[in-house]
């Protein structure tokens, strides 16, 4: 064998799905080229970017429902090019964005349509496959939707039942196009725990777009970020959320996201401090917004770079007084936020009195020194 025949040999081994090549757009205008990406059977695959970016765009070209410019997709050494409809379709289900509207079918009736490429011609479900929609119904919690009429849910309601629908398929490879964007936090909490409990232990593999990047971090194995007309980073959530690089992805010039925490913060409140915010732990970031919401410049201090508190300070606060992590507070830093409070109106503890004692002493001195100064408000 030649170099090349034994990689492609070797992918077609440890990797479940993959592609080489490809190339997506519309009537033969290229969008994004060269996507390669590989998974192994039961890992969960991302798609981030901005809106616009082509995440739909490759997800239908993986589906077929595009033709792929140039390239090819590769579902456990075939071709998905070459499969029949209906191998196709017991290998791989679906859920776009796109709203579908049957007639006069209940929920339960829509979930069932997901058995047909197990059924004959007639499309006759037998016991066997009602057992499976029930259980995809329950799966998902939607049995007490599961007589109404499709059309007199909500959104959210239809998403849930378009996933048993997708689940009731028993496909290897799930993929799902914005699947939260309808669903409150429960439902999505819910709706992303049963994906990555099927993918653990049923090994189903998920390609999903995502927009809420700290959930996308958390449920990855694996993340595909698309920007212009190339996929510009194809990692683990430790590869690509980390640094800068996500507000670099999305372009923000506004705000700050810390890829630490997955937090997203408003822009700061330009002026001079008027108050200074003694906190930690993370107990201070409901002050920092307050303040922030009431247009209120403030200074904070004195926070390790570790505390829970330090990133929407940072973000947030005119000035902030920190230590390195592991550092011990030096004169300096005392001096620094006794300035600030001097040059405040007020100072803002979340500590009461009977936590001080606990405290670290840098913490202690500036607390009583701005209640000698008069400006402490507890």
């Amino acid at each position: 064998y030649t170099e090349e025949e034994k990689r492609r040999h070797r992918m077609m081994r440890e990797d479940y799905f993959y592609t080489e090549g490809l190339t997506v757009g519309y009537q033969g205008v290229p969008l994004i080229r060269e996507i390669a990406f590989q998974l192994k059977k039961g890992e969960i695959l991302t798609l981030i970017g901005p809106n616009g970016a082509g995440k739909t765009t490759i997800l239908k070209s993986l589906i077929r429902q595009l033709k792929p410019l140039a390239g090819v997709v590769v579902l456990e050494g075939q071709k998905t090019g070459e499969m029949s409809g209906r191998d196709f379709a017991r290998k791989l289900s679906v859920v776009l964005t796109e709203r579908v509207r049957p007639e006069m079918m209940t929920c339960k009736e829509v979930v069932a349509t997901g058995r047909y490429p197990y059924t004959g011609k007639f499309g006759v479900l037998s016991k066997e496959d009602w057992k499976i929609v029930d259980e995809a119904v329950r799966l998902v919690h939607i049995e007490d939707l599961a007589e109404r009429d499709f059309t007199k849910t909500s959104d959210g309601q239809k998403q849930r039942v378009m996933l048993a629908r997708a689940l009731c398929q028993q496909p290897d490879i799930l993929v799902l196009d914005e699947p939260t964007s309808f669903l409150d936090i429960r439902y999505k909490l819910e709706f992303l725990s049963i994906i990555q409990e099927m993918a653990r232990n049923d090994r189903l593999t998920v390609i999903l777009s995502l927009h809420e990047l700290d959930l996308a971090e958390r449920i990855s194995d694996k993340v595909l970020c698309v920007r212009g007309d190339r996929i510009d980073r194809f990692g683990t959530p430790e590869e690509i959320f980390c640094g800068d690089y996500i507000s670099e992805l999305y372009g923000m010039t506004a705000g700050h996201y810390d890829a630490g925490t997955g937090e997203l913060e408003l822009q700061p409140v330009s002026g001079a401090p008027k108050v200074f915010v003694i906190a930690g732990g993370g107990r201070g970031k409901a002050v920092f917004r307050r303040l922030q919401r009431q247009g209120m410049p403030f200074a904070a201090g004195i926070l390790w770079e570790n505390d829970l508190d330090y990133p929407s300070a940072k973000a947030l606060a005119v000035q902030t007084v920190a230590v390195r992590t592991f550092s011990a507070v030096d004169a300096k830093h005392i001096e620094k936020a006794k300035e600030l409070i001097d040059s405040c109106e007020t100072v803002l503890t979340v500590f009461d009195r009977t936590e001080w004692t606990k405290l670290p002493e840098g913490l202690k001195e500036i607390l009583a020194y701005a209640e000698e100064k008069g400006k402490l408000t507890e």
